[in-house]
């Protein structure tokens, strides 16, 4: 049966899934944009596990705990290497990484942020583009997934995923 895929505007460390992901550089030091907000929330925890488990291949993905938010876990995505420049190799590479995670643990849910739109200076459109295709094409195999969330700060980001979703729903 196919998940569900949403698109909403908000801070992704309030959002009601499961597990949420953090873009992340390939040590998965935490500093601003959407990881700087998780360790913010969450606290350092979820940082010092991360590090721990670092470096990996840009592309890869990791988990750990989620400290004081109320997830199960955090999924750390890889979409960089230490030059904090991504592709869309790197960011569909991290994007199928964090299902297979989500899928192992038997998660029923995940919040997505636009991989490498910040720091990594990726386009939102293009993105938009590279994750809905990662998303989609791994609905075929997924077998516990029922809901994948992406979770855009800006009304921006939240306009270009939500036309790319609609597009994708209804070609013309």
């Amino acid at each position: 049966m196919p998940y569900q895929i949403e698109i909403v505007k908000g801070d992704i460390t309030k959002t009601d899934t499961e597990a949420i992901v953090n873009a992340a550089n390939n040590h998965f030091w935490m500093g601003s944009g959407v990881a700087g907000a998780i360790k913010a929330a969450g606290g350092d925890v979820i940082e010092k596990e991360a590090v721990k488990k670092g470096p990996v291949m840009p592309g890869e993905a990791v988990h750990t705990t989620a400290g004081k938010l109320p997830f199960k876990m955090v999924i750390h995505a890889a979409v960089m290497g230490q030059d904090l420049r991504t592709s869309d190799k790197y960011i569909r590479q991290a994007t199928i990484s964090c299902l297979n995670i989500a899928e192992k643990l038997n998660l029923e849910s995940i919040a997505f942020p636009a991989f490498g739109t910040g720091v990594g200076g990726f386009p939102m459109k293009a993105c938009a583009h590279v994750m809905l295709d990662a998303v989609r094409g791994y609905d075929a195999i997924a077998k516990t997934l029922k809901r994948v969330q992406f979770c855009l700060f800006d009304e921006y980001g939240f306009s270009v995923f939500k036309e790319k979703l609609d597009q994708k729903e209804n070609p013309t």
